[in-house]
């Protein structure tokens, strides 16, 4: 426990699983720019630190949780970024959706420095996030995460090491088209029962034990059918790992013709003003296709 943790990035996911850092015990040194979310963190205990440098400076531990490759590289390998301060032996934990090709990208950048890193995206959303269930997916050295295991379990029920540098962030790919497939699936399937005009909430019950039957389906149909939007993953957070995927199956020669097509949905829900839902808000293109709105009888 005498690892001391910088934390980057406290938004939807970061915050809460700060929080459960500090919970655990964690001595936690904490930066972001939203100043709400900075004193939610300092009320619980945590010490403000005003760059990534001065994070940088003070952790033994750094975790990253940024929304996009550039704001990751940004925060590490800037003018004032964490590697300007982090000593030799630290490592730096990125625990951001982002592309394998950046990840191992910074991941060299780093080790010449003597600091280590590791990525270790996330799934199970914000209800997860909070529960400190959340799965993690770790790309890196296996003696450097046997040296940040207990601090990934203070926020995640499912830790694996996945392989090297860039295969958590891969993993995490695969993970996003599964989910985000599934709710386009899902989304197919409830408009259609409502435009048939039966009750979409009896059906759900009716299929939720067979094979159709999922994680997902059981997080997204009840706020689906209470109109429940708000975001726990944002649909400009998922086409952003959606183009992430086609931009490395692009390069491994490896076609994915049903996630291009949900790429275009997302991009059709952007145009439509739906940029901030939840991923669940994938069912309103359907709708609008179809001129129904899935809701209780």
């Amino acid at each position: 426990m005498a690892q001391k943790v910088g934390f980057i990035g406290l938004g939807i996911m970061g915050k809460p699983m700060a929080l459960n850092l500090l919970a655990k015990g964690y001595e936690l040194n904490v930066n972001d720019l939203n100043k709400e979310a900075v004193q939610t963190l300092v009320n619980a205990g945590a010490t403000f630190g005003d760059s990534a440098k001065v994070i940088g400076e003070n952790s033994d531990v750094i975790i990253t949780m940024l929304p996009a490759s550039h704001h990751v590289k940004q925060v590490v390998l800037g003018e004032n970024g964490v590697l300007k301060g982090a000593k030799k032996g630290s490592i730096i934990m990125d625990m951001s959706s982002i592309s394998p090709v950046v990840s191992k990208e910074i991941a060299s950048e780093t080790e010449q420095q003597g600091v280590e890193m590791i990525d270790a995206p996330v799934s199970g959303g914000e209800p997860k996030a909070k529960e400190g269930t959340l799965a993690i997916m770790v790309g890196g050295k296996e003696e450097v995460f046997e040296q940040v295991k207990d601090i990934l379990h203070a926020m995640g029920a499912e830790v694996t090491l996945v392989g090297s540098n860039g295969s958590g962030t891969t993993a995490k790919l695969a993970n996003q088209v599964i989910v985000n497939l599934n709710i386009a699936a899902m989304s197919e399937a409830l408009v259609l029962a409502s435009k048939a005009g039966i009750d979409v909430e009896k059906m759900y019950q009716a299929i939720r034990g067979g094979l159709a039957g999922s994680a997902v389906l059981d997080a997204k149909v009840p706020l689906i059918l209470d109109r429940n939007f708000v975001a726990g993953g944002r649909i400009d957070i998922n086409m952003k790992d959606i183009t992430n995927v086609m931009e490395t199956a692009h390069n491994l020669d490896v076609p994915m013709p049903l996630s291009s097509q949900l790429l275009e949905i997302f991009h059709a829900l952007k145009a439509d003003g739906k940029a901030a839902d939840d991923h669940g808000g994938i069912v309103q293109y359907f709708e609008k296709l179809a001129n129904i709105e899935v809701g209780r009888v």
